[in-house]
């Protein structure tokens, strides 16, 4: 009965590759975001690509808008899909004039006032900046992702990612005030069981 049981692994083995036995579990991943000094980093957003590829993800559980209110960028980080329209709704009662001169997105919205919306379309994946030419202190974050995993940190810089594939992955750590080039920490994980981090970074 052994001897049958291996000549059958041994045959599956063949008949299915290497990446579809990998990937045969889902994992969850949990990472905690922490500064130079150990203090949680709020709104940095963890993005895990696996080895084996993902399909682009068409949306998120939230929805693609970045809102003026109160004189203030809401919500303060946004992500986003590689390819969204994202809405830019004034929900104040001055008017704002949107612009971005980022790498990923170069664009302006001539002024426009309370309850109307202009959109934005992000075909490239990164951070873009927002500010508002009529108020400087504005500020706001586009982040482009080409991964269905990805999510922002909370208050106590913590982020739980589910549903990812187990094994080898690239994992990918942005913040606006990050010390890295593009603001990026990258780095190569293996996801399995219960995946946690704790992820030290250098902020400006």
């Amino acid at each position: 009965m052994k001897r049958l049981v291996a000549i059958l692994l041994a045959c599956l083995a063949l008949v299915l590759p290497a990446t579809a036995i990998i990937a045969a579990g889902n994992v969850s991943a949990r990472v905690q975001i922490v500064d130079e000094r150990g203090m949680p980093v709020r709104d940095a957003v963890v993005e895990i690509t696996p080895a084996g590829g993902v399909r682009p993800p068409t949306g998120f559980a939230w929805r693609a808008a970045m809102a003026q209110k109160d004189l203030t960028f809401t919500p303060g980080t946004l992500i986003v899909a590689k390819g969204a329209v994202v809405a830019f709704p004034n929900l104040d009662r001055v008017r704002h004039s949107i612009y971005s001169f980022s790498r990923i997105a170069r664009f302006e919205i001539d002024l426009y006032g309370r309850d109307q919306t202009r959109t934005q379309k992000f075909d490239i994946a990164g951070g873009a900046a927002l500010g508002c030419n009529i108020h400087d202190d504005m500020r706001g974050y586009v982040r482009v992702v080409e991964t269905p995993f990805a999510a922002k940190t909370d208050g106590n810089g913590f982020v739980q990612i589910s549903g990812i594939p187990a094994g080898n992955a690239a994992m990918t750590v942005w913040h606006p005030r990050l010390r890295a080039p593009a603001s990026e920490l990258r780095m190569n994980i293996s996801m399995s069981g219960d995946f946690s981090r704790k992820i030290r970074v250098r902020l400006r």
